[in-house]
């Protein structure tokens, strides 16, 4: 994993991530710890600062959810004058909530920052960021891995920390192959001859939580870099016009391709995210793609596949430009400090503190790939999915992080639309690349 920067030329710059976790970790809204909302930092009696602390791990499968509250609840026994006053929201409701409060100079003193990119983007240009270079020194830097603080800066000023990264690769579960006597497919070829095998066994071939629309965006992103290569799709992001070009037209004629197949559950558009991954780890699907954080849930006790998935390079496609060593993933998630708190210093402390800790309980619990030195950790006990993973981003040769990070966000929104109805059939490939090609350029910097 060492070197992941150089070896995406750019492509994870700014671009943070879970929707990181994941992008859209589900589950209801609550509130881990009492205290303000919002707001800068306050002083309480007896010189005490207290800071507000904003993030979206509340999903039942999101490892962060778990990791997180014991984390803050450390750093407040270990510093009685720092208090920090912790509120979690789920996914959907977060993105509006911080939008909301960041627009209204009412943000909390540290808060999650939706994968950073195009996200984060205006929040930065405005000023509503605070610039981390001062407070970040350099035995903070020392400890992380090679590359990992290119990917928490913009125009070269540091603006967050890294905890981890993720990537997306294909789920298989073994045992419902071998019952339809389906061969792991490596092509794109073989997974359509999966597909016809599986559904004669009368098996789902994959699952997909489309009513949230972004684990359909991961199915086609990673379709049209198969297709077309990554540094196509990076030309089309700086260039939407290039979108309506024969490589991505036949990228969206294979995702079409394989929806009309039956590759599909037919409950797709009305199952969510969370629903989706409870499906698979149910054994109801025999496929899905997504990123590591669903390791901790699959690995979990009370999953039926526990032992019997397998996480593979998402198959290459013969008569595509993209290579097996080209991931989709590579962002690093991370948090953020409005910029009008007023206990900067220490604002700046905790976020050192909780990136870090985070970085390093949260890839023990499985939540991310680690973008902090792991030698004094003991990995041993990691699940053979996490150590799988992390084998094969060493492999990377290019990586682009989820799209919707890199689009801007009104481009993101019609994307994802756009792939739910070609999902559908309710627009052509040809249509779809032609409307693709009308999408606004990123602003991002690669």
């Amino acid at each position: 994993m060492k070197g992941i920067i150089g070896k995406t030329a750019g492509v994870v710059l700014a671009l943070g991530i879970l929707c990181s976790t994941a992008a859209c970790s589900g589950g209801s809204s609550q509130t881990a710890a009492s205290g303000p909302a919002a707001g800068s930092a306050s002083a309480g009696g007896d010189g005490e600062i207290k800071l507000a602390l904003w993030d979206q791990s509340v999903g039942e499968t999101d490892p962060t959810a778990k990791i997180l509250p014991e984390v803050v609840s450390q750093w407040n026994k270990d510093h009685p004058n720092i208090q920090v006053e912790r509120t979690g929201t789920t996914g959907e409701q977060y993105k509006t909530k911080i939008k909301t409060a960041l627009a209204a100079n009412e943000a909390p003193d540290v808060f999650y920052g939706m994968g950073g990119g195009s996200f984060m983007q205006p929040y930065i240009q405005a000023g509503n960021v605070l610039v981390l270079d001062q407070y970040v020194s350099d035995e903070t830097k020392s400890k992380m891995r090679s590359g990992m603080l290119s990917g928490c800066q913009v125009n070269g000023k540091i603006y967050t920390l890294p905890c981890y990264t993720h990537l997306a690769n294909l789920y298989v579960n073994t045992a419902l192959f071998k019952k339809a006597g389906a061969k792991v497919p490596t092509t794109f070829d073989e997974l359509l001859e999966a597909v016809t095998k599986l559904k004669a066994a009368n098996i789902t071939p994959a699952v997909i939580g489309e009513k949230d629309r972004w684990p359909g965006m991961y199915w086609f992103d990673i379709m049209a870099m198969r297709q077309a290569g990554n540094d196509a799709c990076i030309a089309a992001f700086k260039d939407p016009a290039k979108f309506n070009s024969p490589d991505f037209i036949e990228a969206a004629n294979k995702m079409q391709k394989l929806a009309k197949a039956g590759m599909f559950n037919s409950s797709m558009f009305s199952m969510s995210y969370d629903e989706m991954l409870a499906a698979f780890n149910a054994g109801n699907a025999a496929m899905l793609f997504q990123a590591n954080w669903v390791n901790a849930g699959i690995e979990d006790d009370s999953s039926k596949t526990k032992g019997n998935v397998e996480v593979v390079i998402f198959p290459v496609f013969t008569d595509g430009k993209g290579k097996a060593s080209e991931f989709y993933g590579g962002g690093q998630d991370g948090f953020y400090i409005n910029s009008s708190t007023k206990n900067l210093k220490e604002a700046a402390e905790f976020l050192t503190y909780l990136s870090e800790e985070l970085g390093s309980k949260g890839y023990l619990a499985g939540a991310g790939l680690p973008c902090w030195n792991t030698d004094s950790l003991d990995t041993s006990k990691l699940s053979t999915l996490d150590k799988t993973d992390a084998k094969l981003l060493d492999t990377g040769t290019s990586f682009i992080t989820w799209w919707d990070n890199i689009l801007p966000a009104e481009s993101a929104e019609i994307h994802k639309n756009l792939i739910a109805e070609l999902l559908a059939s309710k627009i052509t490939p040809e249509d779809f690349c032609k409307q693709m090609a009308q999408l606004k350029a990123t602003e991002l910097t690669f």
